[in-house]
């Protein structure tokens, strides 16, 4: 779905909805790339190649302006941690710190800074975290929000980031999910209310254009 096809879907029975400025100063923060998502053999992963792809394409991009590169994995210590969601999710429980689940895709590792590795137990990466204080330490006024599953934790990032009032960008090739038709349904109803769904392409000409600035 492109973000051309999302807007015509909208003017049949959805809000009206207004132009999304974005600022000068993004941050990327690329949900869940760990190996329990990405590795097909993982009973929460599945075949995420391309999506890992157009991440590389969009963090080396950032990376030419500064742009702050945020990664988060889920993590659990104790049975105690998002108990419910795990009772909800059990294939969540292999998501244990120390095992090779909770380490990011070794294709994206070499991008990852010890002081932006978002560490959470549930599915979005603001929540009791301390991400926003990060972004807002760093003057960041808009995010490019990427990652797995589109329909869970991608999902629920997006609706958080509204709500620190980040105008946000959902990069639509760099997210994915297992199920097609939630990943299509939920990029609609974000552009819908909540972010700018932007195409890979759109979104390395809007970085390019900062570069230039």
């Amino acid at each position: 779905m492109t973000r051309e096809q999302s807007e015509e879907n909208i003017s049949k029975g959805d809000l009206t909805i207004g132009a999304l400025q974005l600022g000068k100063r993004p941050a990327v923060v690329a949900v869940d790339f760990s190996n329990g998502f990405t590795h097909s053999e993982s009973p929460l992963g599945g075949n995420f190649e391309p999506q890992i792809a157009a991440n590389l394409s969009l963090i080396k991009t950032a990376r030419l302006i500064d742009c702050p590169i945020f990664f988060t994995t889920v993590i659990y210590d104790n049975d105690s941690q998002a108990s419910v969601f795990r009772q909800r999710v059990p294939a969540l429980n292999i998501l244990q710190r120390g095992s090779n689940w909770v380490e990011i895709n070794p294709k994206l590792a070499d991008y990852v800074q010890k002081d932006r590795l978002i560490e959470k137990h549930f599915p979005s990466a603001f929540f009791a975290t301390d991400l926003a204080n990060r972004l807002k330490n760093l003057n960041t006024d808009t995010l490019l929000i990427t990652g797995l599953t589109t329909s869970g934790c991608v999902r629920a990032t997006c609706v958080d980031a509204l709500q620190h009032n980040f105008a946000t960008v959902v990069v639509e090739e760099a997210c994915g999910d297992r199920n097609q038709e939630a990943h299509r349904i939920n990029l609609h109803d974000m552009h819908a209310k909540y972010a700018q769904v932007m195409s890979l392409e759109q979104s390395l000409k809007w970085l390019n254009e900062l570069a230039r600035k």
